[in-house]
């Protein structure tokens, strides 16, 4: 079965399908079920299990697009993941096709450095409401933040635990009507904020641009892949692999490449088959450089992964 979908961008000036039931079966489900806030959480919490946050392509310098259709394709055919502008991009397009209301909005990520809060636009938030058993509540969705959320937050003030972390939503500061998202201290960045405006996925060309070629972005200078579960997050930078929970553990570092894809198999699901052999053995004389200027120069790079 084949549920159509509207583009989230009106300017591609067409209406395309995707295969909802092939996208839910990589998800982890066998049948399409009406919109509700459970419904709504299930699939959130799936997809940030099964979905990493990865820059392999960045890295790789394979070019890729803001198309969400492009993105579904990877995620679905190739079981593959992204960074947000793909991760959120997909899901709202899914969302769309089972009947959710999805707001697509023009956000900033903030690092832990001297940066101010700002619509960088290096974001795409997601919002959705008008759900049939709660329509005056409205949700940030978003699957897109990598070691953040594991479900949805409800869209009004207060602090919100997810597992072993700590959130909080307030009204924006910096963007009138809109929100600030809280992440949790030990997270990888200090906040997010997002218009209330309806956006395109043409707004975030520039960024895109920038995130995917710059030699000052984080997702080309340093290699990360996340993964969230309702237990905390698993994060791979370079050849450091991490765990972030309610334990306390030392970070571990995958000294051999046999030892480093089998992570990237075994913990984020990126068996990467359509991997040549020369793409992996160059993934990984790159990741290897990269910890190796991160340990002579650990400060230059701490942050680097949020790509900003």
């Amino acid at each position: 079965m084949r549920v159509a979908s509207a583009a989230t961008d009106a300017a591609l000036g067409d209406v395309r399908t995707i295969d909802a039931k092939a996208f839910l079966r990589r998800l982890g489900f066998d049948e399409i079920e009406p919109p509700s806030v459970a419904a709504l959480h299930r699939l959130h919490r799936a997809f940030v299990e099964r979905v990493p946050y990865e820059v392999i392509d960045i890295q790789l310098e394979r070019p890729t697009t803001l198309d969400p259709f492009d993105a579904t394709d990877r995620i679905v055919r190739s079981r593959r993941g992204g960074y947000c502008f793909h991760l959120n991009g997909a899901f709202s397009t899914l969302l769309a096709a089972l009947g959710y209301r999805v707001g697509l909005h023009r956000a900033g990520v903030q690092n832990h450095t001297d940066q101010q809060a700002g619509i960088f636009r290096n974001h795409l938030a997601l919002t959705v409401e008008g759900l049939p058993d709660q329509p005056d509540a409205a949700w940030l969705v978003d699957v897109g933040l990598g070691d953040a959320l594991y479900e949805p937050l409800p869209l009004g003030e207060g602090t919100y635990r997810q597992g072993p972390f700590n959130y909080s939503l307030r009204p924006s500061e910096i963007a009138p009507g809109g929100w600030r998202f809280e992440h949790d201290a030990r997270g990888s960045f200090r906040g997010m904020d997002f218009e209330p405006e309806p956006a395109s996925m043409s707004d975030f060309a520039e960024r895109h641009e920038h995130l995917s070629h710059s030699p000052e972005s984080g997702f080309v200078r340093v290699f990360t892949a996340q993964r969230r579960d309702a237990h905390g997050v698993d994060i791979l930078r370079a050849l450091t692999l991490s765990r972030l929970d309610a334990g306390s553990r030392p970070p571990s570092v995958l000294e051999s490449p046999e030892k480093w894809y089998a992570a990237l198999a075994d913990i984020f699901g990126l068996t990467l088959d359509d991997l040549s052999s020369a793409d992996r053995d160059r993934l990984w004389c790159k990741v290897v450089a990269q910890h190796e200027k991160h340990v002579n120069q650990p400060a230059a790079s701490v942050h680097a992964a949020r790509g900003a």
